[in-house]
Parts: C-alpha cells; structure tokens; sequence
C-alpha cells in the first residue's frame, strides 16, 4: 500500500515510526512532516488544509490510504471531502467526517452529545457577545475556580481556569467582546470546576466496533508542579498508575461505550480515532472534552506500546471489520518528555540547531517542531521533540528519557523535571 499521513508533528513521527513497520505499507509520504519523518518517509510540502493539492498528491503518487493527524482537516471535512469526489472515493480515510468532528470543533456541540447520552460531564452553560450579563450572573451561581473554554478550535490554548470572579467576568468579556482566541471564542463555555487528577483514553472505533488503547496522561503546563500557562503537552506516561482494573470497567462501562453507541444513534459518520479526556473525581470518571485524533504527546507513548500492525488496525477500520482484530498491548511503561524552545507557549525563536540527537541510546527521539536544513535539524516550532523511552516501571523509563536529554542541545531548550513525579 501507498500510505500518506497528514501532519508534521510529534504525533505525526509516532505515527509514520510505526506505519514504517508494517510489511503492508509499501511507500509512505508525510505531508508536510519534519525532520524526523524525513528520515523514513517522504516529505511533501503541502499545508494539511490544501484538500485540492492532497487531491493532486494521492491521485499523482496512487496513494491508498490517508492517515489524518490533526484536528484541523477533520473539522473542516476532508473525509466528506473524499467522500464526495469521484477520483477519490475509492481512498481510506482514517479519521471522522465532518459531522462528528464537531466533537472536537464546538466544544457546546460536545457538550449537548454528553448531556444526550447521559455520559457524566460538568454542568455547563454557553455565551455569545449578546448574552455577556447572563454569563456573568452564571458565574456568580459557581464556586472558583471557575472554567471558560472558546468554543472552538484554539490549538489547545482556549481553556481559563481562574480563580477570582472579577477575572473570570473580565476574561469571559475578553473572549466574547475583544475576541481573544478570534473566531474560536465567539461563543464560550462556562463549566463547573471538577476536582480531581486528568487523564486520557483513547479509542479505535470503525463505526460500529470499537477497540481501546492503553491509557495516558499528559501534563499541558509549561511549568513544574502544574504551574504557568497552558501548552499543547510537555509530557506523557502510559499506563496511567491510577487507573485500575475497576476503574478502567468504569470507563468502558459508563463513557466508551454510549459515546459510541451516541455516534450510532445520532448519525455521526465515525471511523478513526476518539480521544476522550478525563477526570478522575473521588473514584468515577467524568468527560473533560472529546478529541477526534489521537492526542500529542500522548501519542508518543501510547502507540509505542501497540504490538499490533497499525496498517491492519486501519484496514479493518476502513472495511469496519474491527472486531476481528485482536490488541495487543507492550506490559512495559511509556514516557515521553517534551523540549520546548525557549519562551513557548509565547513568543520564541526558531532556526536554532539542534545537537546530539545520534548520541541517544534507549531512546527515542521524536520530531516535532524541527526541520532539516543544509543537512542540519534546526527548530521550527514551540514544542521541537519528544524523548519516549521503554521501562519496567515508568519511573524506570522516565529516568531513561531524562539521561537521554542530558545529550541533547539547542539554543534555550526548555522542559520540564517533574514528569511523572506527581504519580
């Protein structure tokens, strides 16, 4: 098979890393990928939104199967828009269409699905700029911390948790009237503040039959202990210590299964990844938000530990025949530690080289933000590379990943210690 995969970062690496694997892929291109990517695929230069310059690719290389990375093309419906051509039909899509990608497009639409389905979530209310006074009156109905999340897509940065009312009132106006995520934040959600530790699952569905992955978390931080502003993730460990057996039941049990029942009922053409962040409160699980990709850096800890040909998964996906596949999962630990450039989540610098990436042993470098340039890695984004290691224990691997960035080096490089310290 001719395999394309949309994307160019550390979930995209992950994702070419293990497609590369497979006996049935025979050719594989990243579009735009990175400089990990290069190193097993073939980069093609085409923005993930472009659908007539993908439609030129998969027609001129033969391409079989499109993997989509992230939420973006999904969103603005790339699979309907394959669907719908004749030269393209015949094409597997990993990845939702349109209509239920709204699961991660309109964060009100998530939360009218799990109201629907009677799957447990936060009580919630939504605001546009002509309701302003009434969100200040549901703020007042709350107690702090007090949670306001942009409607849509903010790359991962449209969600305030603060704890003071005037600075809750201030930031929903600045939201709502001064458009501070633009477009994403025309409307806003108000939620209530759910206590307790975060993590993720993640679930293979092909529209009727549906598979669960090993369980993950992420730290979204930029600073240790949880402190400092929002990032897309700076760390990831997998299996999660605290999700047991029990809990893992009540997961499946309460939230997996009428989320994908909810798709069945609700005519929401589904076939590819669900990401469904979670809230362990006292010993129940409760939905944070939906994702309709697979998360990044969770991805560089949960796909590791697939045994599984990934390009059967998706096979089966396509032809919905996903019961027949049986998941096998690695016993051993995942972690993934995160460099940043300096100064992300604001303003940084790009273009600095990056040093030692051949002298790591037991360990995995995964590109994000770096590109290749004069036979050079240099920086090219936020958040630059993921360092995944294998051990026993997390902790075991975890030690793994921290010798390993020990060797590595650019300008300002910035991470996080405390990766699993909180566990």
């Amino acid at each position: 098979m001719t395999i394309l995969i949309l994307g160019s970062g550390g979930r995209e690496h992950t994702f070419a890393w293990k497609i590369a694997q497979s006996p049935l892929c025979e050719t594989l291109y990243v579009a735009p990928g990175n400089s990990g990517t290069a190193q097993i695929a073939t980069n093609i230069e085409i923005k993930v939104t472009d659908f007539k310059a993908i439609k030129d690719l998969v027609i001129s290389k033969k391409i079989d199967m499109v993997v989509v990375g992230p939420e973006d093309p999904l969103v603005l419906g790339i699979h309907d828009y394959f669907l719908n051509d004749d030269d393209l039909k015949h094409v597997s899509v990993i990845g939702p269409q349109k209509a239920a990608a709204e699961l991660e497009g309109s964060k009100e639409f998530a939360k009218e699905f799990l109201y629907r389905h009677n799957i447990p979530t936060a009580a919630y209310k939504s605001f546009n700029k002509n309701n302003v006074e009434e969100g200040y009156k549901f703020l007042e109905t709350l107690n702090p911390p007090y949670v306001l999340k942009a409607d849509g897509l903010a790359a991962g940065k449209g969600v305030l948790i603060l704890n003071d009312l005037n600075e809750a009132k201030s930031e929903l106006k600045n939201m709502l009237i001064n458009a501070k995520f633009g477009e994403a934040s025309t409307k806003v959600v108000i939620e209530e503040f759910l206590d307790g530790i975060e993590l993720s699952c993640f679930v293979l569905t092909d529209g009727k039959n549906y598979k669960i992955l090993p369980t993950a978390k992420d730290y979204k931080r930029i600073g240790e202990g949880d402190t400092g502003l929002n990032t897309g993730g700076m760390g990831a460990v997998s299996p999660v210590p605290f999700a047991t057996d029990e809990f893992l039941t009540k997961i499946e049990e309460r939230i997996v299964k009428p989320t994908i029942i909810g798709l069945q009922k609700d005519n929401l053409p589904y076939k590819g990844f669900v990401f469904i962040g979670l809230i362990k409160v006292g010993n129940d699980p409760k939905v944070i938000e939906y994702n309709v990709r697979m998360g990044d850096p969770e991805t560089e800890v949960v796909l590791p530990r697939l045994k599984n040909d990934l390009v059967e998964i998706f096979q089966a996906i396509s032809n919905q025949t996903l019961d027949k596949i049986n998941i096998e999962i690695d016993q051993r630990a995942a972690t993934t530690v995160m460099l940043v450039s300096g100064g992300y989540p604001e303003a940084y610098e790009k273009g600095k080289e990056i040093k030692g990436i051949d002298s790591i042993k037991d360990s995995i470098p995964f590109h994000a933000g770096a590109v290749l340039k004069d036979g050079k890695v240099i920086t090219s984004g936020g958040r630059v590379m993921a360092i995944t290691s294998y051990g026993n224990t997390y902790q075991e691997a975890i030690k793994k990943s921290y010798q390993n960035i020990e060797k590595l080096h650019f300008d300002k490089m910035n991470y996080r210690k405390d990766i699993g310290f909180d566990l």
